[in-house]
């Protein structure tokens, strides 16, 4: 369909999961792409391959997203090379779980940094060039914990909860220079990181959610190319649930 002919997108943390699925998606509408990762390594390698394939233009990023001057330095060279940047999508993350009494400062500092400060960086690097093109889309991405809340991970909950009111803010401060921000809250979504967990959990998980199956990816990813494209483009300061009504 081409619903991203022209565009550029910038992902970060995309070299596998959800954040590769929405650049393939990006790719497959005709977006060329920029994605980081902490490291230049196999798996990004077939990643890029894989966008590539689409007949787009892509390059992969060693950056640390939580590092502010590191996330400014590839923003610049991502505008060298692409000569713009029409979506962000703040995708990076990391889990750290553990009871409130048991946490350590380390494990709150880490998923805050990673998963709330990164998207500060790359917005921050960012809005300067998507204002002068009078135009951007800014994605988080979020959580449905983000909303609810999560025994056993506060400090993912927290973030998450930070990046929807980054983006509501964003929304009201860069709406007048036609920048657009929103997030998307998926809820169980099949990752290696959830396949990592017991087959059993997995299974009485899924029975709490009312559609009575865990998202794909390419579930998010397809709510991630509306929030993209010019189908959304008076929709800005909202957070879709991408969740199979799960914690509605």
């Amino acid at each position: 369909m081409g619903l991203l002919n022209g565009k550029v997108a910038l992902i970060t943390g995309a070299a596998r999961g959800i954040g590769k699925a929405i650049a393939l998606k990006y790719a497959s509408e005709g977006a060329d792409i920029a994605f980081t990762d902490i490291e230049i390594n196999d798996t990004v390698k077939e990643t890029l391959e894989a966008i590539r394939a689409f007949g787009v233009k892509a390059e992969a990023y060693a950056s640390d997203a939580s590092d502010f001057e590191a996330a400014h330095t590839v923003v610049s060279e991502i505008q060298a090379e692409f000569g713009r940047i029409d979506i962000l999508v703040n995708n990076a993350g990391i889990t750290k779980d553990g009871l409130m009494m048991r946490m350590s400062e380390q494990q709150w500092d880490a998923v805050l940094t990673v998963n709330l400060k990164s998207a500060f960086n790359y917005i921050h690097a960012c809005t300067p060039i998507m204002a002068k093109q009078r135009g951007g889309s800014i994605i988080n991405m979020s959580s449905v914990v983000g909303v609810s809340g999560n025994a056993g991970q506060c400090n993912y909950s927290a973030s998450k909860a930070g990046l929807i009111g980054l983006a509501k803010s964003i929304a009201k401060e860069m709406g007048p220079r036609g920048i657009r921000a929103n997030c998307i809250a998926p809820g169980f979504i099949i990752t290696d990181m959830t396949m990592s967990l017991p087959e059993k959990v997995r299974e009485e998980w899924a029975k709490t959610i009312p559609l009575r199956r865990g998202g794909t990816p390419e579930d998010v990813a397809n709510v991630a190319l509306f929030l993209a494209s010019d189908l959304s483009s008076y929709v800005s300061g909202q957070v879709i649930h991408c969740c199979g009504a799960m914690n509605c």
